[in-house]
């Protein structure tokens, strides 16, 4: 595990922009995004709607939360938990042969291939050692552990 806090307010900075930026992009177009969940063809019509609609409010959330270093092991434990699911959920798609946009990004998304799942496996190696480091100097917990 990385132990450099430099490095992990880093890995924080990175894994929660990305969560804020595909949260937001996804939020601006709920209804596109609920489609590509039901492209996936893994979900029935209205849980893809559900997820389409709550997923980017629970990305933009932990991805705050990990910027301002706030709750951070629990938002990077949700982070890692997302990116869990996103790598299988890209395996799945790949090994089925579907050829789609991940939606990740919106009207920004690539297609899901090997160049989506290295990515996802890099965030979720941040995310992993951003839950498992000692609190930061740089983060709204530190300054909340030291007023209790």
């Amino acid at each position: 595990m990385i132990r450099n806090k430099y490095i992990l307010l880093a890995f924080r900075l990175i894994v929660g922009g990305v969560f804020i930026w595909s949260g937001l992009l996804k939020a601006v177009h709920p209804l596109d995004f609920a489609q590509n969940v039901e492209n996936y063809q893994l979900l029935p019509r209205l849980l893809s709607l559900v997820v389409g609609l709550a997923l980017p409010w629970v990305e933009m959330a932990a991805g705050l939360l990990l910027v301002l270093g706030l709750f951070r092991r629990g938002a990077a434990l949700a982070a890692a938990g997302l990116l869990g699911a996103f790598i299988i959920l890209i395996s799945v798609t790949m090994v089925r042969g579907l050829d789609l946009s991940c939606g990740c990004f919106g009207s920004l998304s690539g297609k899901v291939g090997l160049k989506l799942l290295a990515q996802d496996i890099i965030l979720l190696v941040m995310a992993v050692n951003i839950l498992l480091c000692l609190p930061s100097h740089f983060s709204l917990d530190s300054v909340r552990s030291k007023s209790v």
